[in-house]
């Protein structure tokens, strides 16, 4: 039998014993029922016993069965602001992909930033993966650039350019999907649980202020790391992406008016929603309205900018993740269990900040080389911010640097989806894949 096999039994065992330990140390019913799903979620997650999205329905079924939570409690995490704004970008991706933009977009970067040189084109594709994941997934964004790369590949004579062209795009799509709250899903789990647990809101201009700054610190240095033995210099054709289609004008024009209305929401002097008094506009609802129009507006051929075929192509497994993510840290905080975490970790208020920071970077970064880092990034959020209050520094300090460190496993095909993308064009070996990463 096979490792999933077994962890399919483990897990429950291990869930029992759990319950059974914190029961014996007079923890009550709620929090052992709590110990033993979250236990049971972290072993099937970890080894993909069953599907990761179906493993995540377990607290949403059984919660509300144990009396941890109310059926109420569970069907607000279904609709909780963040998967609204998850749903909304993604429709809104769809809409990019399906008129063909954001491959013009990436052509246009490229050939901007790119050259005659090995090194140049790749910084071309590092850059133009890093801009693109910044609005769409970096699953999508791999998935677009990778026939390009292939394209560019076979079309070079430097038979040093595959190993680093195709990392760039994986490299690039996962730094860059740090520069906004919509660009990966940890970033959207932080602000929730954040939010959640201080009652502070970070907004859209907020998170771009401490991401922009990674990503254009990482980009170039993972750049000159990949191409580091490149010195090719020829000609190299790319290909064509002919005139602007109407579709792709509009889809773009909708797309940058969204964009500009999540980052002046709240900024500056209150934002338009504080202007116009529209205290109940969220990121989610802009994004909404943005899908809206997108099935409004004509494409300039038979049919509308966004249509149910495209739209319903949405990832909803991950739109469940999440809201059993939700469901587990709600949980932890109404047993007592985050509290209690939090007073055990008091020791760390004798340590200097920064300790703390580079160890629970490290911790998440290798932690996600094996298992999901939406998974992961769910599973510390509620540990973390208890944590940072023992320490006696804002919680953010804590949950932003893991929250970042979840979309930096580049040493396995399992760390991120951009690698197993790449890793699955048969042209880069694991053991380059794991020491280019490290």
């Amino acid at each position: 039998p096979s490792i999933r096999f077994w962890a399919l039994i483990i897990g429950p065992l291990f869930a029992a014993l759990l319950a059974a330990s914190m029961n014996a140390s007079g923890w009550d019913t709620k929090a052992c029922w709590t110990g033993a799903v979250v236990m049971l979620c972290v072993v099937w997650w970890l080894f993909e016993s069953i599907p990761i999205p179906a493993t995540s329905m377990i607290p949403l079924a059984v919660f509300p069965l144990v009396d941890v939570l109310s059926k109420e409690d569970v069907a607000k995490a279904y609709g909780n602001d963040m998967i609204l704004l998850m749903l909304g970008g993604f429709m809104i991706s769809g809409a990019l992909a399906s008129s063909g933009a954001h491959h013009r977009l990436a052509l246009g970067l490229i050939r901007i930033i790119g050259g005659n040189s090995s090194r140049r084109i790749v910084f071309g594709f590092m850059f133009a993966c890093a801009l693109l994941s910044m609005w769409i997934s970096n699953t999508a964004t791999t998935l677009m650039m990778i026939p390009l790369a292939l394209a560019v590949i076979a079309q070079s004579h430097d038979k040093k350019l595959a190993l680093p062209l195709l990392l760039s795009v994986a490299y690039g799509s996962s730094i860059g999907g740090l520069r906004s709250p919509i660009g990966t899903l940890p970033n959207l789990v932080f602000m929730k649980e954040y939010e959640s647990f201080t009652g502070n809101t970070v907004s859209f201009l907020e998170w771009m202020s401490w991401g922009v700054p990674v990503v254009l610190l990482m980009a170039p240095l993972a750049g000159l790391w990949l191409t580091r033995h490149l010195n090719y210099v020829g000609e190299l054709t790319m290909p064509e992406s002919g005139r602007w289609r109407p579709e792709e004008q509009r889809v773009l024009i909708i797309f940058g008016i969204t964009v500009l209305a999540w980052i002046t929401r709240t900024e500056p002097f209150g934002g338009w929603s504080g202007w116009l008094d529209l205290k109940g506009a969220t990121d989610a609802t802009v994004a909404l309205i943005a899908v809206l129009a997108m099935f409004l507006i004509p494409n300039g051929r038979d049919g509308k900018l966004l249509d149910w075929e495209t739209a319903a192509k949405v990832p909803w497994g991950i739109l469940i993740l999440f809201a059993g993510g939700i469901a587990i840290a709600q949980a932890f905080v109404e047993t007592g269990i985050s509290q209690s975490i939090g007073e055990q970790l008091a020791v760390l208020s004798g340590l200097h900040p920064l300790i703390i920071i580079v160890f629970v970077t490290l911790a998440v970064i290798f932690l996600t080389e094996i298992t999901s880092n939406t998974a992961i990034t769910i599973l510390l959020m509620p540990i973390l911010g208890p944590a940072g209050l023992a320490a006696g520094i804002d919680p953010a300090l804590l949950m932003v640097p893991a929250a970042m460190a979840a979309s930096y496993g580049f040493m396995m095909p399992v760390g991120t989806p951009p690698n197993a993308i790449v890793f699955g064009t048969g042209m880069i070996p694991m053991a380059s894949m794991a020491r280019e990463g490290f």
